[in-house]
């Protein structure tokens, strides 16, 4: 692979411990992951530690998994369970931690969905660690280099004394894991590798902001990544004349890039930069619809941008103010005036299905949402892309159930049949992989095994429900007393609703 490491990792000392650090996924995925290159860049950068980086489609210089101490993994999505066990397969190391012997690597978890609700996957890891990863991976990692001797369980219960972020899940005590969240953010999170085969191919991605200050009642950003914080303009401007120094195609990332106080003179000082000669490529993970700026607009254009996403979420006023959205039609319609008038001409609004108290008349309104669009912007190429609501742990909706399948299918048919006749193009999720994502997010380790025997089945959709078809005929679902989540002072419901509403 063609690849350009921004970074210095020389180190005098041999090393002490060696540590693969697992992505989940596809190389050019996990080149394309600013959390998993950032976290590799703190291993790889602590003096006596080895570190190689591994993916599912990818080979390494280590021969048997006897020549590794740590294999770490960073879980981004719930069904990413599916590629750690092809990795520990791989490795020939056993699924679960209590069926590993002393031999066998430390498995280390961490990353927003282990941060979430770490219970379905807790028997699979060693330690996992909750919140951000900068103030974690360094201290633990440098821990487990210089304690490499102790036998494996005396290391465990050492970690778990020594840090209140982490998390080992077969001591199972009552000790309250604290997520490890900086108050600010004291430093640049960029890319630290450049790789031609990455999905956003040398692209040098900047973290200007973490969390969001909207609150919205679904999402997790605003509630794990509490409270929200915005990167100082200097430091982002420094980053970005060191990226440009290296490609000339950036990236600005964060929840609500918008939302940040010097957004405007962020790229008015790239529109200077373009203006002045310079060839630069500038992308947005999406804009907020109640703050998009003619400034933001006109800097994608000047860098090549053809298109960009706003997130809507409901069709109606009244089911947006319910979420804490609180964004008007007028806001959108404004927001689209912006964007069209600067230069954009393709946008995709993103929308979600299957909310907390939505109604027949909230499905209408999307499609009447769709239709002011078109009426005011007859050449734009709009398309509505849905997702059907999933209840995730540590949100005000954890609670809330997921709508049934078959009620999901309904509404997306009817969303494509009429917005397809006003010239609005339709992406949906799938109904039955959100269904078992909503499981994931708020089950518990009465799912261990049936991950597995999802995995040995396929991993598709039809071994999701076989498995869990055989799960309940033999009872392994009816003893709620096997959820531990309390045990983490994680708020979760359990997921005893589920099964009611899929068999």
């Amino acid at each position: 692979m063609s690849e350009k490491y921004l970074y210095s990792n020389d180190k005098s000392q041999p090393p002490k411990i060696n540590v693969l650090m697992a992505f989940p996924g596809i190389y050019s995925f996990g080149m394309a992951s600013l959390g998993f290159l950032n976290v590799f860049k703190m291993i790889d950068t602590i003096e006596g530690v080895y570190a190689e980086r591994v993916f599912t489609d990818s080979k390494t210089t280590v021969v048997h998994s006897k020549d590794v101490d740590v294999i770490g993994f960073s879980m981004s999505f719930e069904l990413d369970f599916m590629s750690i066990f092809k990795i520990l397969e791989k490795f020939k190391i056993p699924f679960k931690a209590a069926d590993r012997d002393e031999n066998a690597p430390l498995i280390y978890g961490g990353g927003p969905v282990l941060s979430s609700n770490p219970e379905p996957y807790a028997e699979f890891f060693d330690l996992i660690s909750l919140g951000d990863g900068c103030g974690a991976v360094q201290p633990i990692f440098e821990f487990i280099r210089d304690n490499r001797d102790l036998p494996k369980k005396e290391l465990l219960k050492k970690l778990d004394e020594k840090f209140d972020f982490v998390y080992i899940p077969s001591l199972k005590t009552e000790k309250t894991v604290v997520k490890c969240n900086k108050a600010e953010l004291p430093n640049c999170l960029a890319t630290t590798i450049l790789s031609e085969e990455s999905f956003f191919s040398n692209t040098y991605v900047v973290e200007i902001e973490r969390g969001c200050p909207k609150k919205c009642k679904f999402c997790q950003t605003s509630y794990l990544n509490h409270p929200v914080r915005y990167l100082d303009y200097d430091k982002i401007i420094a980053s970005l004349d060191f990226g440009l120094k290296h490609t000339n195609k950036i990236a600005l990332l964060g929840a609500a890039i918008c939302a940040h106080p010097n957004i405007d003179d962020i790229c008015g000082y790239i529109i200077k930069r373009v203006d002045e000669g310079e060839n630069i490529e500038m992308s947005v993970s999406s804009l907020r619809a109640d703050c998009v700026s003619p400034k933001t607009v006109e800097a994608l254009v000047k860098c090549g941008q053809k298109s960009t996403t706003i997130a809507v979420e409901a069709g109606s006023e009244r089911l947006r103010k319910h979420i804490n959205k609180d964004l008007s039609d007028e806001a959108v319609f404004k927001a689209i005036d912006t964007i069209t008038q600067n230069g954009i001409n393709n946008i995709k609004v993103y929308m979600m299905i299957g909310l907390p108290t939505e109604t027949k008349e909230d499905i209408l309104a999307i499609v009447e949402l769709g239709k002011e669009i078109k009426k005011k912007h007859k050449t734009l190429d709009l398309t509505f892309s849905f997702s059907s609501f999933i209840p995730k742990a540590h949100t005000p909706f954890e609670t809330e159930e997921h709508e049934d399948i078959k009620g999901l299918e309904k509404k997306y048919a009817y969303l494509q049949k009429e917005l397809t006749k006003i010239g609005v193009k339709i992406r949906c999720s799938s109904p039955k992989w959100d269904f078992w994502q909503a499981v994931l997010s708020v089950g518990g380790r009465e799912l261990s095994d049936f991950l597995i025997g999802v995995y040995e089945n396929g991993g598709n959709l039809g071994a999701f429900k076989s498995v869990w078809s055989d799960c309940v005929k033999i009872g392994k679902f009816k003893d709620e007393g096997n959820l531990s989540l309390k045990k983490v002072k994680v708020n979760s419901p359990d997921v005893w609703k589920f099964i009611k509403i899929y068999n």
